[in-house]
């Protein structure tokens, strides 16, 4: 069965945007003429997702904003109270009573071609990691695989030698079965740090009971924003290639 729902991230606290960051959450970033937030929902919807959760914690009022303006029953918001000292793992278990079956996972803070979605969502395996090919930003996460699973994730080159794969883009299948091991985890953790973050931690440790696969795009045009210079190849490079390659 395709997938209905999609969970995006939206707590983290800009820090490295600086006074951007704190005058807005980076899903408000707007590089055309809607915040980069309502572009991908408009993107989720047209891939057929017809519920979105969405986990906030600065400045969440943004997000309650959007929902009242949207007057849509598919938009949900889930605040993430501990945003300040959690990682993404911690937002991800905050949605745990909401999801009921296999999802998209994505970050608030990515701009990307439509076709990642649909390769994400159309993949025959029941969870799957989106991968691109060298993208050169800077702060890459870089992902270690054996066969067709993934075994690593890290931002050094060196820990993970050979295998590297490519890098991960922030767009995922969960299936509910990978689901429930990573809460698992995450609640054992959650004990003693809530600092874990759902890809480099706790989906890697799940991975090593329930195969996790992953998909390569090698020329996918995509950004992650998390400093002013991600911003400025984002505006000026890659979302009006988006726009041209998705809209020509």
């Amino acid at each position: 069965m395709k997938v209905k729902t999609a969970v995006i991230l939206a707590a983290g606290m800009g820090t490295r945007l600086k006074e951007i960051g704190k005058a807005a959450p980076k899903g408000f970033l707007q590089l055309g003429d809607r915040p980069i937030i309502e572009e991908s929902i408009e993107q989720l919807t047209d891939c057929g997702i017809q519920h979105i959760i969405i986990v906030t914690g600065h400045l969440s009022e943004f997000y309650q904003r959007l929902q009242q303006r949207c007057h849509d029953q598919m938009l949900t918001i889930v605040h993430n109270p501990y945003y300040a000292d959690s990682g993404s793992m911690y937002s991800l278990y905050c949605a745990r009573e909401l999801i009921e079956s296999d999802f998209l996972l994505l970050e608030s803070d990515i701009i990307y071609e439509r076709r990642a979605l649909s390769t994400v969502s159309n993949f025959p395996k029941d969870n799957v990691v989106l991968l691109s090919g060298t993208t050169n930003a800077g702060d890459e996460v870089y992902v270690g695989t054996s066969g067709d699973t993934i075994v690593t994730m890290s931002k050094s080159k060196a820990e993970i030698g050979q295998r590297i794969a490519g890098e991960l883009v922030g767009i995922s299948k969960i299936s509910y079965p990978l689901f429930e091991r990573m809460l698992g985890l995450a609640s054992l953790r959650f004990k003693v740090d809530l600092m874990m973050d759902y890809e480099t931690d706790a989906l890697i440790a799940a991975a090593k009971s329930y195969p996790v696969y992953y998909t390569v795009i090698s020329d996918l045009l995509w950004a992650e924003i998390d400093d002013q210079s991600h911003l400025v190849r984002a505006k000026n490079q890659i979302y009006p290639a988006i726009i041209q390659k998705d809209f020509q």
